[in-house]
C-alpha cells in the first residue's frame, strides 16, 4: 500500500510539473560543507529551450538571467542540468559543466554553491548549452535541447527557469564538422567537431553590462511523453544528482614547434610571451609537437585577421610518407601501419580531426572547443587575406577525473618506472566523466576495458566512485532479452555477450576491493538475467554455441573479428569457460548476500559445464583444451580459463600453465589478454614470468608511445585503457598485494620479484596505506618491511612459508 501511495504522489508531482529526488549527490555547497543535495526538494524550475529553434538539430544556445542582490550572501545553491552539454557561468567566470554523463532515465544534475561568484547588487547567471545533433558523440543519449536551473529554497532571490526574466538566443557563430570514422582512419564515435565564425559570436555575452535586448523569451520545453497534454507518467528527463566529483581542470601549456611553412616560426605563443604574427595574403602551417599525449580543451586567443581561415588539425601520431589528402578509403587500414617511431617526425604528416577558425578581425578573439580534444601532435594550417593575423596564445585546458596517484611501484628495472608512468597516463587518459576505451576515437565504456580500470582505480587511487558508476550504469544498459550493452552510456547500442559475464567479474571484484554488500545486493537481478540467458544457449553436449551477437574474446588475429572458434556456429570451448567463471563468482556472491539456493545452482551448472568442456574438448595427446569438439585449433585463451576456472585439477595446472607459454602454435593473447594470462600465472605459482611477459608494453616504448596502444599490432589507437594493466600488476602479481578475504578485511602480500633485486610499494586501503619495501637476500632469501593500516591484519608468503602481518611495521626475513 505504502509503495502505490508513493507512486501516486511521484505521477501527481509529474503532472503538475515537480518531482521529488531524495537521492545522493558529490558536489558540495562551498559554503560550509554540507551536502546541500542529500536535502528533500521538489522541482519547481522548467526546462526551457529556443522558442523557434529546432531543439533536435545541432545548435549553440545562449541564455542569461539578471538579477540583483541587497547583499553578498554566504551560500547559494543552485541545480542545474541540461542537453545535451552545458557550460555554466556567474558574472562572466566560469562555475562549471555538465550534465554528467547518463541517460535519459539517469539525467545528472550538478548541486553548486555559486556564492563566491555573486556580487552585492547586479548579477547575471549565463550558460551556454550544445546539441551536437545528428553526428553526436555515441554516449550522448537526448530527447532535445534544453536547460533547467533551481535555485534551492533558502535563497533568498529565485531564479528559476521558467520565470519571465530567463533569455535566450542561438549562437550562429557555431556549424558542426561532421567527423566519421573514414575521417580519420578508424572507427569513430567521438562526434563532430567545431567550426567557428566569430563574426556571428555575440562577444561578452557572459558579463553583466552586455546588452540582451534583442535577445528571445525561451519556452518551456516539451516534458510529456504523450501527444498534447501533461501525460501523467511521461517525462523527457528524469532527474537524479550526481554522483561523482567535478573533473579536475588545469592549463596545459604545449611543448614545441617542431616544423613551420610559409613563415618563420618561434614557440612565444606556446608559452604566452610572444605573439606569432602571420603576413597578409599568406599560407602559413606549424607543427606542434606536445611530446607526450594528452587531451583537454584547446584554447587560442587571436587578434585581427579579418578573412583568415585557420584549421587546427589533433593527431595521436604522425603518419609515415603517405600524403594523407591522396588517401583512399581504403588505405586508411594500411596507413596507420607507417605511424613508426612516434618521436621521428622527419618526412610525417598529421592526418586526423580538426576544427575551422574564420577571425573578424577583433583584438583578444578567445575561442575554446565545445568538447575536449586528444593529441600528442596539433597542426595549425592558416590562409590570410589583407589583414595580418596575430597568434596571441595557445594552451590546452586538460579535463578528467581528479584521481590522484596514491600508489607508487620502485625498483632496480628504470624500464618498470617508464612502463609505469605510460600506464597511469593511460588510465587518466581514459577516465572523465565515464571511463572510456580510447580518449580520441571513440571514448566509450566499454566492459572489458572498465573491470581493468576499475581494479587500477582500488590500487592507484583508491577512489572508486567511477568504479560504482560503471557498475551502475551496466546495470542500465540491460536489454529485455537480459544482457548488459558491451558500451553504456550509448545511444548506439552493441551487445557482446561475452561481456556481461565480464560485468559480474566487476562486481565481484568490488566485493572483494570494498565492503560493502549493500552495493552489490542492488546487482542480483542483473546477474541472474545475464546467467539465464547463457543457460538456455547450451546445447545438448552441455557446451554454449550459435550464440547470438559478437562474442569478442580478444584481437587475436587468427580469431574472426576477435570471436572464438564454435562461438558463433558450432560449441565454444572459450565462452563456456568465460560462463563459468561468471557461474563460479555468481555461486559466491549470491552465498555472501544469503541467496543459498542460486549460489548451489550455479555452482553445480559450473560443474556440469567444465565436465562437458573436459568430456569434448580436451586432448589427451597435448594434455591441452581445444576451441571445439574437433580438437583442430588451440589457443592460450581457453587454456588461460581451463586454469581459471579449475577446469583440471590443480597439480596440473602448473604444467598447463608452461605449455600456454611455451607453444607457439596456440593462438596468442594480445595485450588485452594478457590480463587474464597474468592471473593464470599468479594461480599457477608461476608470478616470477610476469616480468619476462611484458614485451609488448616494452616495444611499445620503443616506439616512442607515451601512453600504450589497443594492441601491440596495428596500432589504430595510441592510447587504450585495457593496456593501463601494469599499473595494477606491479602492485598486484609483481609486489604481491592482494585480498585475502572479501571486503578487503584482511590482506596477502606474496611477492614475485622475478629477476628484480628491489620493490619499493604503496597503496591506498579503505583503512590507510600499505607499503611494501623488499630487497632479494642471496638466491632464495628476501628482507625488509611491511607496514600495514593499523586495524588492518594479513599474512606474508614467500617460498610457501608464511609470516603473520599485523597493524604497524614489521620487519620480513626469509634466509
Amino acid at each position: 500500500m505504502k509503495i502505490f501511495l508513493k507512486l501516486i504522489l511521484a505521477s501527481l508531482l509529474l503532472l503538475i510539473g515537480i518531482q521529488s529526488f531524495p537521492q545522493e549527490s558529490n558536489v558540495k555547497s562551498n559554503a560550509d560543507g554540507k551536502d546541500w543535495s542529500l536535502l528533500k526538494h521538489t522541482w519547481e524550475a522548467k526546462w526551457i529551450t529556443h522558442p523557434t529553434a529546432s531543439t533536435l538539430d545541432y545548435g549553440v544556445f545562449l541564455f542569461r538571467r539578471s538579477f540583483d542582490l541587497e547583499d553578498k550572501p554566504d551560500k547559494y545553491i543552485i541545480y542545474v542540468s541540461g542537453d545535451n552539454r552545458y557550460r555554466l557561468y556567474v558574472n562572466g567566470q566560469k562555475v562549471c559543466d555538465g550534465p554528467a554523463r547518463g541517460n535519459l532515465l539517469h539525467l545528472r544534475y550538478e548541486t553548486i554553491d555559486i556564492a563566491p561568484y555573486l556580487l552585492k547588487g547586479k548579477n547575471i547567471v549565463a550558460a551556454e548549452v550544445v546539441n551536437f545533433g545528428e553526428y553526436r558523440h555515441a554516449e550522448q543519449h537526448s530527447s532535445q535541447t534544453a536547460f533547467i536551473l533551481q535555485s534551492d529554497s533558502t535563497n533568498k532571490k529565485i531564479i528559476n527557469t521558467g520565470d519571465s526574466k530567463w533569455k535566450v538566443t542561438k549562437n550562429l557563430a557555431y556549424d558542426f564538422i561532421p567527423i566519421t570514422s573514414d575521417s580519420v582512419g578508424g572507427y569513430y564515435a567521438a562526434g563532430p567537431t567545431d567550426q567557428f565564425v566569430a563574426s556571428q559570436h555575440p562577444w561578452g555575452w557572459k558579463k553583466i553590462n552586455f546588452d540582451d535586448g534583442d535577445w528571445l523569451k525561451p519556452k518551456t520545453a516539451r516534458t510529456e511523453a504523450a501527444v498534447g497534454r501533461n501525460f501523467l507518467f511521461g517525462a523527457s528527463w528524469f532527474l537524479v544528482p550526481r554522483n561523482i566529483p567535478m573533473m579536475e581542470e588545469k592549463e596545459v601549456r604545449l611543448k614545441e614547434v617542431i616544423r613551420t611553412e610559409g613563415i618563420q616560426s618561434n614557440d612565444g605563443f606556446l608559452r604566452n610571451e610572444k605573439a606569432l604574427t602571420i603576413p597578409p595574403n599568406t599560407k602559413a602551417s606549424i607543427l606542434i609537437d606536445q611530446t607526450w599525449l594528452t587531451l583537454g580543451y584547446p584554447n587560442l586567443i587571436t587578434s585581427g585577421g579579418k578573412g583568415s581561415e585557420i584549421k587546427i588539425t589533433y593527431a595521436e601520431s604522425l603518419f609515415g610518407t603517405v600524403d594523407p589528402e591522396n588517401l583512399h578509403t581504403d588505405d586508411h587500414f594500411n596507413a596507420r601501419l607507417v605511424k613508426g617511431n612516434r618521436n621521428e617526425t622527419e618526412g610525417k604528416h598529421i592526418f586526423g580531426y580538426y576544427d575551422l577558425i574564420y577571425p573578424d578581425g577583433g583584438n583578444k578573439r578567445h575561442f575554446i572547443t565545445l568538447w575536449y580534444r586528444t593529441y600528442r601532435f596539433i597542426q595549425f594550417d592558416i590562409e590570410t587575406a589583407d589583414e595580418a593575423l596575430s597568434l596571441d596564445n595557445f594552451y590546452g585546458i586538460f579535463w578528467a577525473y581528479p584521481f590522484e596517484e596514491n600508489a607508487s611501484f620502485e625498483s632496480d628495472d628504470p624500464i618498470l618506472s617508464k612502463i609505469w608512468e605510460a600506464a597511469w597516463r593511460t588510465q587518466r587518459l581514459n577516465s572523465t566523466e565515464t571511463y572510456a576505451d580510447c580518449p580520441y576515437y571513440e571514448q566509450l565504456q566499454y566492459i572489458g576495458d572498465t573491470r581493468i580500470q576499475a581494479l587500477i582505480t582500488y590500487y592507484v587511487s583508491g577512489d572508486d566512485r567511477l568504479a560504482r558508476n560503471a557498475i551502475e550504469q551496466f546495470d542500465h544498459s540491460r536489454i529485455p532479452e537480459g544482457l548488459t550493452l558491451s558500451r553504456y552510456p550509448s545511444y548506439v547500442y552493441q551487445v557482446i555477450p561475452t561481456y556481461s559475464l565480464i560485468w559480474i567479474a566487476m562486481i565481484y571484484d568490488y566485493y572483494v576491493y570494498r565492503n560493502d554488500m549493500d552495493f552489490v545486493g542492488k546487482f542480483q537481478p542483473g546477474m541472474i538475467s545475464v546467467l539465464e540467458w547463457f543457460e538456455k544457449r547450451i546445447g545438448k553436449n552441455g557446451l554454449l554455441g550459435n550464440l547470438e551477437w559478437w562474442n569478442f574474446t580478444d584481437w587475436a588475429p587468427e580469431y574472426n573479428n576477435g570471436v572464438p572458434p564454435g562461438a558463433e556456429y558450432g560449441h565454444s570451448a572459450s565462452i563456456s569457460l568465460q560462463y563459468v567463471y561468471a557461474l563460479k563468482f555468481a555461486s559466491e556472491l549470491f552465498n555472501s548476500l544469503g541467496n543459498k539456493g542460486l549460489a548451489v545452482k550455479y555452482d553445480q551448472m559450473a560443474s556440469d559445464m567444465i565436465q562437458a568442456v573436459y568430456t569434448h574438448c580436451y586432448d589427451e595427446s597435448r594434455g591441452m583444451f581445444a576451441e571445439t569438439p574437433d580438437k583442430k585449433i588451440f589457443s592460450q585463451h581457453t587454456n588461460i580459463f581451463a586454469i581459471l576456472t579449475d577446469a583440471l585439477e590443480k597439480n596440473e595446472q602448473k604444467d598447463l600453465m608452461r605449455k600456454v607459454l611455451e607453444q607457439k602454435d596456440l593462438i596468442q593473447a594480445t595485450v588485452y589478454f594478457r590480463f587474464y594470462l597474468f592471473r593464470a600465472l599468479q594461480k599457477t605459482g608461476m608470478g616470477d614470468e610476469y616480468l619476462n611477459q611484458i614485451e609488448p608494453w616494452n616495444i611499445m616504448l620503443d616506439l616512442g608511445l607515451t601512453t600504450f596502444a589497443e594492441r601491440e599490432f596495428d596500432m589504430r589507437s595510441d592510447c587504450h585503457a585495457w593496456s593501463a594493466s601494469p599499473c595494477f600488476d606491479l602492485l598486484h602479481t609483481v609486489t604481491g598485494i592482494y585480498p585475502a578475504e572479501p571486503g578487503f578485511k584482511s590482506v596477502v602480500i606474496e611477492p614475485n620479484p622475478g629477476k628484480l633485486n628491489f620493490i619499493k610499494a604503496s597503496m591506498p586501503h579503505p583503512e590507510g596505506d600499505i607499503k611494501v619495501d623488499l630487497k632479494r637476500k642471496g638466491k632464495k632469501g628476501i628482507s625488509g618491511s611491511v607496514s600495514l593500516p593499523g586495524n588492518l591484519s594479513g599474512v606474508f608468503i614467500w617460498n610457501n612459508e608464511k609470516t603473520v602481518l599485523l597493524g604497524g611495521s614489521q620487519e620480513i626475513l626469509y634466509k
